[in-house]
């Protein structure tokens, strides 16, 4: 990374976990902490000076103790606090109330939701030091992700092309105290403990806590400004990837062609240094396959610390995607890299296996690498992978949890550093697969200080949406198999929100789906240890090794009534009113999956257009959904006469009903549908579901 003249003049005389020079002489102030956020160098030293790394959430307060496994998953995890205060006649919702000195690093949050229930972006207030008046005021929007801190990608919402009411909001800027730190949050809507009725505001809060002799300079909107300067050149380098080599590093050009079963001759780098990147080509007959199959192995001063496949290795999965982070990128034609600096004190050894059974070239690989003073701070890099194969997700486990489980991420044992994973997943059902949240213990917490409200949440967007992101920090190269079924990937990077341990990190995440499916669950984590910290991931080349799922239906059968016109395939023609889109749930669709009408009104039309491979006389039936917030509609074929049904039902479900027979013209044909009122039982969304049409 080649810093501007901004940022290395903001790094002179600043702390050794900003800058890796020497011993902290100065305080930890908004532009020791952006510094730090962009060397990448200072992950791989053990933080100093140390802290502690925690997380403020709107968990369910019900989840106590993983021996209790009905309370332990328990779901309602929004608009959960701390407690209530009453302030100047307002309640206010304490978010976090923590004793410093210490730093919020990162805020997610998301406050709206997709039914359009009750919310009001309220105002989000953070006190310092015990001062009465806030130091931020501001609407929830504002602060976190619409620029009154700051701008993208500090602070922004994801994905972009994801309605807003539906996006996650990230805020990485730093928000330092040197005494105390309370976050409220305050409404004029109805708030209830976990929003069975009222207001929904999930949140997550990362923040370090540092030793007592450590001094921070508090944070106040007059220093942010005075620090304005660095905070647009951090959001420049971060933005722009800052990836460009520096003059003191030199590169090493690597090609290599791998036999099926066989390996790369192995790299060897002398010591000590620091490979600072790596990127590289991936060719071959299946690159999807290769891509899985061909492992990264990594040796640093005699201890194997890295086994990982090559896509995940660099947050891709299997499936080229363009993306790029702040540690990892690829792009669609196989190119791939990483950015994570791995220091080593003697050599670091590479290799690369092909698991595979076809030939795979790697093109245009560079090594990236510089020298690096080996001290009692510095630390290997390790990168460990798993998957759970055709995992059965235990059945729909509503709010309660019945049934959900943990899977364990990682368990590294030693000194080291949490900084990251990669999760890939290849979803059975057209239905959310990622209710469950993220749980971190640190040296041997009865209890995480890291959990978390969903994995959606953790990796820094929301409401299951399928869109993608890219995002320094977290990403989504690609999504679709979120409700549709399929292949997902979700990337969560560290860099602020580090978390170190001392003696032992375990993660777990709540594999909560609401179907009762099959998934590939794959994650990738990365961290930091100092020499002898181990994991419990070792490596799986049988697994690695399996063809990879391309579609759902390589791990499970999808449902389809023979001769089915799917509703989710036709052409929207013409509508007046609401909005459609393909809902995918399990509820017992042909192929899972509906078209969806929502929020119209009377007497607004809806028009498909269906095909007919031959014309002639034909009866028409249409599989149509009912549920509480479903209208009263009337149906035609063209320009046939209408049928009316209603919709209302007090659970969902569906039946196929008679439109009638009519004469088809070869080719397109329309199916119109009228909203012509309500129920008077029923939720006023005014939706309509079209499951499928068959026409014999």
């Amino acid at each position: 990374m080649r810093l501007s003249h901004t940022i290395r003049a903001a790094c002179l005389g600043l702390l050794a976990a900003g800058c890796g020079l020497g011993q902290a002489a100065e305080p930890v102030t908004i532009e020791s902490l952006l510094h730090e956020m962009i060397d990448r160098a200072a992950l791989a030293r053990f933080p100093e000076p140390a802290y502690v790394g925690k997380q403020a959430s709107s968990y369910d307060r019900d989840s106590v103790s993983p021996q209790e496994q009905r309370s332990w998953y328990a779901n309602w995890d929004r608009s959960q606090f701390v407690r209530i205060e009453e302030k100047e006649g307002r309640k206010e919702y304490v978010m976090m109330d923590e004793a410093g000195p210490g730093a919020i690093v990162h805020v997610w949050a998301t406050w709206h939701g997709p039914g359009g229930g009750p919310f009001s972006d309220g105002t989000l207030r953070v006190y310092i030091d015990g001062n009465e008046t806030p130091a931020i005021e501001g609407k929830a929007s504002e602060v976190i992700d619409k620029g009154l801190l700051a701008g993208p990608p500090l602070s922004e919402g994801v994905s972009p092309k994801t309605e807003y009411a539906q996006q996650g909001h990230n805020l990485y800027l730093p928000i330092p105290y040197a005494k105390h730190c309370k976050v409220t949050y305050s409404t004029d809507v109805p708030v209830d403990q976990g929003a069975r009725k009222g207001e929904a505001l999930y949140y997550q809060i990362n923040y370090r806590t540092y030793g007592k002799d450590v001094s921070v300079e508090s944070f106040s909107m007059e220093r942010l400004k005075a620090a304005a300067q660095t905070v647009e050149a951090v959001n420049k380098q971060l933005a722009a990837g800052g990836r460009e080599p520096q003059d003191d590093w030199t590169t090493q050009d690597v090609a290599a062609e791998i036999a099926p079963g066989g390996s790369s001759e192995p790299i060897r780098i002398q010591g000590p240094g620091a490979i600072r990147s790596l990127e590289c080509r991936v060719s071959a007959a299946d690159v999807e396959q290769a891509l899985r199959s061909t492992v990264v192995e990594i040796s640093f001063d005699g201890e194997r610390t890295v086994w990982c496949p090559i896509g995940e290795f660099c947050g891709a999965g299997y499936k080229p995607r363009n993306f790029k982070t702040w540690y990892t990128a690829a792009s669609d034609d196989g190119r791939l890299s990483c950015a994570w600096v791995m220091p080593f004190e003697r050599e670091a050894v590479i290799t690369l296996h092909n698991l595979g059974d076809q030939p795979v070239q790697i093109a245009e690989g560079k090594i990236r690498q510089s020298d690096w003073t080996w001290d009692g701070r510095s630390m290997h890099f390790h990168a460990n992978w798993r998957q759970l194969t055709e995992v059965d997700t235990g059945g729909k486990k509503e709010m309660t949890g019945e049934n959900a489980f943990d899977v364990n991420y990682v368990t590294a044992t030693g000194q080291g550093v949490y900084v990251g994973d990669t999760l890939t997943i290849m979803n059975g059902a057209a239905a959310w697969w990622g209710e469950g949240d993220e749980k971190i213990f640190v040296d041997g917490e009865e209890f995480p200080s890291h959990f978390g409200t969903g994995t959606e949440d953790y990796y820094g967007y929301a409401w299951c949406r399928p869109e993608y992101f890219t995002a320094p920090f977290h990403a989504q190269p690609e999504g679709g198999g979120n409700l549709a079924g399929g292949y997902s990937v979700n990337d969560r990077y560290r860099s602020l929100d580090a978390i170190p341990f001392t003696k032992s990190l375990k993660f777990d995440m709540e594999l909560w789906h609401w179907a009762d499916t099959k998934v590939n669950f794959a994650p990738a984590t990365f961290w930091y240890g100092r020499p002898g910290a181990t994991s419990n991931v070792k490596p799986d080349p049988k697994t690695a090794a399996l063809p990879v799922a391309r579609e759902r239906t390589d791990i499970v059968p999808v449902f389809r009534v023979k001769g089915a016109i799917e509703g989710e395939s036709l052409k929207v023609v013409e509508c007046t009113g609401g909005r459609t889109e393909a809902q995918h749930a399990g509820f017992g669709w042909s192929g899972e999956a509906q078209l969806w009408w929502m929020d119209g009104k009377a007497g607004d039309l809806l028009v498909l257009q269906f095909p007919v491979e031959k014309a002639g006389r034909h009866k028409v039936s249409a599989a149509l959904t009912k549920a509480v917030d479903y209208a009263i509609v009337e149906v035609s074929v063209n320009d046939g006469p209408a049928k009316k049904f209603d919709r209302f039902n007090e659970g969902v479900a569906h039946d196929l009903v008679e439109l009638g027979t009519f004469d088809l013209a070869k080719g397109a044909n329309r199916l119109n549908v009228k909203i012509v009122g309500e129920n008077p039982k029923a939720v006023h969304r005014r939706m309509f579901g079209l499951d499928y049409l068959k026409v014999e």
